[in-house]
C-alpha cells in the first residue's frame, strides 16, 4: 500500500476540499440567511447558487473517481500513474471550486473538463497500468 502513498494523500486533500465547500455551503446560506432546507434560486449571479452547485458537482464526480481509485489500488495498477491522475484530479477540482465561487465561467468549464480526463485517465490505469 506504500506505493500508493501519494494516491492517498490525494484522497485524503480531496476530503478536505470537499469539507472546506460544506463549510463555505453554509457560512453563505447563513449570510445569507437562507432557510433551510430551501434550494436556492438557479441564478449564477447568486453566490448561494453557486456555493451550492460546488458541492453538488462535487458530490456527482467523486463516485466515478473513488471506484476507479480504488480500482487502481486493489489491482496493483502503475502506483505513479495512478497518483498523478489522483492529483490532477485533486488541483483540477481545488479550481473548480475556486471558479465557480467566483463565477469565472470558462475557466470553471476548463478544470471540470481537466478533472473529468483526470477520472478517464484512471479509468486507463486501473485497466491498462
Amino acid at each position: 500500500m506504500e506505493e500508493f502513498s501519494s494516491a492517498i494523500y490525494a484522497l485524503i486533500v480531496l476530503g478536505g476540499l470537499l469539507i472546506i465547500q460544506l463549510v463555505v455551503n453554509d457560512v453563505i446560506g447563513i449570510v445569507k440567511k437562507k432557510t433551510p432546507g430551501a434550494i436556492a434560486k438557479e441564478d449564477h449571479a447568486n453566490i448561494l447558487f453557486r456555493a451550492e452547485r460546488v458541492v453538488a458537482n462535487t458530490n456527482e464526480v467523486l463516485g466515478a473517481f473513488v471506484i476507479l481509485f480504488l480500482a487502481c489500488v486493489l489491482s496493483s495498477a502503475n502506483p505513479d500513474l495512478t497518483g498523478y491522475a489522483a492529483w490532477v484530479f485533486v488541483g483540477a477540482r481545488i479550481l473548480f471550486s475556486i471558479c465557480y465561487y467566483a463565477n469565472w465561467q470558462s475557466a470553471r468549464s476548463a478544470s471540470f473538463g481537466a478533472s473529468l480526463l483526470s477520472i478517464v485517465a484512471l479509468f486507463f490505469v486501473a485497466i491498462f497500468g
